[in-house]
């Protein structure tokens, strides 16, 4: 094989599903196909591009909108867990949300969505919550 991945091949393994259950061998589900991967990396290029010439509140409107492409293609093929994270954190944001229609309104609710899967990626990658 030349290392090359091919159309419909998937990209981006869930650690969650990934983990051996015990006894049992290491189960590895794909959450993310090629096709899926070049549509949201030519949208984070086209967007970085676009960037350059558009007021910086659309900076975080676009990663919020590729956020929510992810998790679109993410949630069919993740655990209940981070397809609740999904469908009930990320997805809901409007897509047109900007700071300036709900200046405190807005901050607050990315807070809330950083916090949410803040604490879905401690409970998945087993992280200790002690001092380091």
């Amino acid at each position: 094989m030349n290392g090359q991945q091919h159309p419909g091949t998937p990209l981006v393994r869930s650690p969650e599903l990934s983990k051996a259950p015990k006894g049992g061998a290491q189960v590895q589900v794909m959450v993310l196909t090629e096709e899926e991967g070049l549509e949201l990396l030519a949208y984070l290029v086209t967007a970085a591009r676009t960037q350059l010439d558009e007021a910086a509140e659309y900076g975080p409107l676009r990663l919020l909108t590729a956020a929510q492409r992810l998790g679109t293609f993410m949630a069919p093929r993740s655990s209940q867990a981070t397809r609740a994270l999904i469908e009930d954190s990320i997805q809901p944001m409007p897509e047109t949300a900007t700071r300036s229609a709900d200046p405190d309104g807005y901050v607050a609710a990315l807070d809330a969505v950083c916090r949410g899967l803040a604490e879905h990626l401690v409970g998945v990658f087993d992280v200790d919550r002690g001092d380091p």
